[in-house]
């Protein structure tokens, strides 16, 4: 699993085109060897980007959060989202780059471990998070995510029950004003966070 936090040159290609269809909307993403969900859509990821729900009325810019290889950035484009794309995975941001031109949508996408090269604050935050890159390094993503959202930005994330959701949620509960647990399924909660 490390092989998705670096950065390995020699390791063969193997690209899969993945198309899928979330909330009627139809578009596709790329796969390759050393990228997060090989050959298909995790089912943690739909399960998130079917219970986001989002103001239409207010602005949208979201930070794909650890985006991998895009599939939750390039149906934010879709939408309607001004989207900013950030990974460590350098692969992983070129195939998320190529499924975006192909398809004529518009993201920023770049390196950035965790907040490093962010700068501004958003409406939203969302992100299938790297459980197994650490209990540290995933703190420092979810419970920092306050700093780069708006006034009434939320944060939404999907983690398995078996990867700590209850003691995660409960630790969210000590940062933001308001965490809830969206929906549950399968063994994976949907989590939503915010200070207001």
């Amino acid at each position: 699993m490390s092989h998705y936090f670096t950065n390995n040159e020699n390791l063969k290609h193997n690209i899969n085109k993945v198309s899928v269809s979330i909330n009627d909307v139809s578009y596709y993403f790329y796969t390759d060897n050393g990228v997060f969900s090989k050959g298909e859509l995790d089912f943690g990821t739909e399960l998130l980007l079917n219970a986001f729900r989002y103001d239409s009325k207010k602005e949208k810019k979201v930070l794909d959060l650890g985006c991998g290889c895009g599939p939750i950035g390039i149906y934010l484009s879709k939408i309607g989202f001004d989207v900013d794309m950030i990974d460590v995975n350098e692969r992983a941001m070129g195939l998320a780059s190529k499924a975006l031109k192909e398809q004529i949508l518009t993201a920023n996408v770049f390196e950035s471990d965790a907040y490093k090269n962010i700068n501004k604050n958003y409406d939203y935050i969302i992100s299938n998070p790297p459980i197994r890159v650490g209990k540290d390094k995933l703190y420092e993503m979810i419970m920092n995510a306050n700093r780069y959202l708006k006034e009434k930005g939320q944060l939404w994330i999907v983690v398995r029950k078996k990867q700590g959701a209850d003691s995660l949620t409960r630790d969210m509960q000590q940062v933001y004003k308001t965490v809830k647990i969206i929906t549950k399924k399968k063994g994976y909660y949907v989590i939503m966070a915010k200070n207001d």
